[in-house]
């Protein structure tokens, strides 16, 4: 049974007969990766168009009936076509540093608006690049984050969208090195605290708050 019976949509990699040749080649869509590999050299990584349309409008199709954003995470792959592609789409991103972000500006100028700042260790310079591009909001991992995004807001004079990173102290019962939702991984604003950190940014002038995150893999 082949996979666009089972999954409802086309195989990125599919081996089938060029002309001329009695051996089944390996294609990416349209294009043998013989080709690809002699014309461009070796190593070469290569990529689906289709399979990453098809898979952001799965996200949005399940996501419908809800108002969303879905946020290509920049970290599991930052080559600038990608990222031009999906910004063409209407995708949004999650960047984890100012590198991050410069690359997606790169990208398209306007994707900034469409930006969620996530991760732990966010330097002043960092939040200041993201405050001046003007990102969707920040996800805040800890109240000394807090205040240093609040100082920075205000320095500029302008606000920032924050959410809480709320770390519910659960085990998602997956591999110990990649997971976060225990207390004991320090990711995150601890549960018991989270609502009077909201409070807080809810107060602050130059904070507005929109939201909490909660991660438990």
């Amino acid at each position: 049974m082949s996979a666009k019976s089972t999954l409802g949509r086309s195989p990125a990699f599919v081996y089938r007969k060029s002309k001329g040749r009695h051996n089944p080649e390996l294609h990416c869509e349209n294009v043998t990766l013989t080709q690809l590999a002699k014309r461009m050299g070796t190593p070469l990584y290569v990529y689906s168009a289709n399979t990453i349309r098809q898979r952001l409008k799965s996200f949005d199709k399940a996501l419908r009936q809800v108002p969303h954003t879905v946020c290509y995470s920049v970290k599991a792959n930052s080559n600038l076509s990608i990222l031009r592609l999906l910004a063409k789409l209407g995708c949004g991103f999650d960047v984890v540093s100012g590198g991050e972000l410069e690359r997606v500006l790169h990208a398209d100028q306007r994707a900034a608006k469409k930006v969620v700042f996530s991760g732990v260790g966010k330097t002043a310079e960092e939040m200041r690049s993201a405050l001046k591009a003007d990102i969707l909001l920040f996800n805040v991992e800890s109240e000394s984050e807090l205040d240093l995004l609040a100082e920075c807001a205000a320095r500029l004079k302008k606000t920032a969208r924050v959410a809480l990173r709320v770390n519910p102290d659960v085990s998602a019962e997956t591999h110990p090195y990649i997971s976060t939702g225990l207390h004991k991984h320090k990711f995150g604003v601890p549960i018991q605290q989270a609502q009077g950190l909201y409070a807080v940014a809810a107060k602050a002038e130059y904070l507005k708050t929109a939201g909490v995150s909660v991660h438990i893999g």
